[in-house]
């Protein structure tokens, strides 16, 4: 029989409103994924499973229940949550408690979604990473900087989880690790009680794992009806490379061509090129989120600057020294590139463009590079990752779907779309839940990661133990450790 935690978002919710599914059934099976995942892959920053089973014990005395109902939802930890702490991966943070919940999770708290717990951040959202590893494989990085949120939606902890994007934060760990990711329009989902990391480029965003999860997803942050805008019978697609500054690798390339052989057969699709003053707006772009970052760190700069890491004081020292001219004229690139955009999309459904450059990266130390990510951002776009298949080292490869602003769920309409005609991948091979972790939680005991992680390989160690015991020896003939009836004492 299959898990609770393996169905989509909207089934699972629609489950829990029909009364077929407790919400505390629902977050019981993503803790019990957990406690047999999460040692190993460490997407959580933070989890209290009490907590988490109290919401879903809320949710079902509750007569109402919303469009999210029962739903653990992973929250990227530099989002606040009033019963949970929001350290952004920073010794400066730690133990951090805000006041309130950021509006974003309010609103899912309002549709009877669960905050389940903090997934992993890089710092501040910056470059240096967590110790979340790629689902596919651990030893690869799951991207950044909303690491643990596309880890723990690809493993199928949590069907939904935040992220936010300044260059490529939700679009990278969604390609690296599998999932279906969406960036928001900027400014059209509020960002309030968010730790900025440049405010002017900063957007929510999420992970699913489809974009219809997305759409329901989508509805409640940006308090809309959940309806699907209808897709145009043969929708006008460009295919565009944009002005990289890195190149494809051959894997990448084949799985764009395959996108968009795929599309072709129900689509128009067309090969063009933005016109050249884009091409200025990945320099520029950088320009901008430097700025940002040191004016939105000016106090951890002059207060805390040796707890800061090598790569976000670089960030910070290289922002701090850009001249106003130059602020200016990458503010002024921005703008004709966002005009140049607009005009572009006015012809076409969507862009179909490279979501990276290649599978994730061995190791941990960095994350992926960002540059097929950053000028979306830049001009203020919505984007969708979706996943096309693994690559020669079975790692995901994945394309985006960038639409014109402010056509956000005409955009996850039309992904949703794509994602019928385009491949599925296969599950990550992830350990299975231990016994004694689900005997734990219902005996009460919560057990951390480390624990967790030792009990686990005891429980095996004592299973092989007991398979290897002769059963077929007389009673005499028992080894001498047992006991015996003529030993007294």
């Amino acid at each position: 029989m299959s898990s609770p935690a393996d169905l989509s978002a909207r089934e699972a919710a629609a489950a829990v409103r029909s009364g077929r599914l407790s919400a505390e059934a629902l977050v019981d099976a993503s803790l019990e994924r957990v406690a047999a995942i999460e040692p190993s892959l460490r997407s959580f920053a933070y989890l209290d499973p009490e907590l988490a089973l109290a919401q879903a014990r809320a949710v079902d005395r509750s007569k109402r229940k919303g469009a999210l109902a029962g739903l653990p939802v992973g929250v990227k930890d530099i989002i606040d949550t009033a019963d949970m702490p929001t350290e952004c991966n920073s010794p400066i943070r730690l133990g951090h408690r805000p006041k309130a919940d950021a509006d974003c999770v309010a609103a899912v708290r309002r549709a009877s979604g669960i905050a389940f717990g903090k997934t992993v951040t890089t710092e501040f959202a910056g470059l240096h990473p967590g110790p979340t590893g790629n689902p596919y494989n651990l030893a690869h990085t799951p991207g950044g900087s909303s690491s643990g949120s596309a880890a723990a939606v690809a493993a199928g902890l949590v069907p939904l989880a935040f992220a936010t994007q300044t260059a490529g934060s939700v679009i990278r760990p969604a390609a690296f690790c599998g999932c279906v990711g969406f960036k928001a329009t900027r400014g059209a989902l509020s960002m309030r009680g968010i730790q900025p990391l440049a405010a002017d480029l900063d957007t929510l965003g999420g992970y699913a794992r489809t974009p219809d999860d997305l759409l329901l997803f989508h509805a409640v942050l940006a308090g809309v009806r959940d309806t699907r805008p209808a897709v145009s019978r043969k929708p006008r697609i460009a295919v565009v490379r944009t002005g990289a500054r890195v190149p494809l690798d051959a894997a990448a390339e084949e799985a764009l061509e395959e996108a968009v052989a795929s599309l072709a057969a129900h689509a128009i699709v067309e090969r063009a090129e933005l016109p050249r003053i884009c091409d200025r707006g990945f320099a520029a772009q950088e320009v901008l989120m430097a700025v940002g970052a040191a004016r939105a760190y000016e106090t951890e700069w002059h207060d805390h600057l040796p707890l800061l890491s090598g790569s976000f004081r670089e960030r910070l020292r290289v922002g701090l020294g850009h001249s106003p001219a130059m602020i200016a004229e990458a503010e002024a690139v921005r703008e004709v590139c966002i005009a140049a955009v607009d005009r572009f999309l006015a012809g076409y459904d969507a862009i179909l463009t490279p979501a990276t450059s290649g599978e994730a990266p061995r190791g941990l130390s960095w994350t992926g590079d960002a540059e097929f990510n950053r000028f979306w951002t830049f001009v203020d776009t919505p984007c969708v990752s979706l996943p096309i298949r693994l690559g020669p080292n079975h790692l995901p490869l994945a394309v985006q779907l960038v639409g014109a602003r402010g056509s956000d769920r005409t955009l996850l309409a039309l992904a949703d779309w794509a994602f019928g005609h385009l491949g599925r991948l296969p599950a990550p091979i992830l350990p299975k839940p231990e016994p004694v972790a689900a005997m734990a939680r219902r005996a009460g005991l919560t057990l951390d990661a480390a624990l967790a992680a030792s009990t686990a390989e005891a429980d095996r160690a004592n299973k092989d133990a007991l398979k290897r015991i002769p059963r077929d020896l007389p009673y005499a003939a028992e080894p001498s450790h047992v006991f015996h009836p003529s030993r007294r004492g």
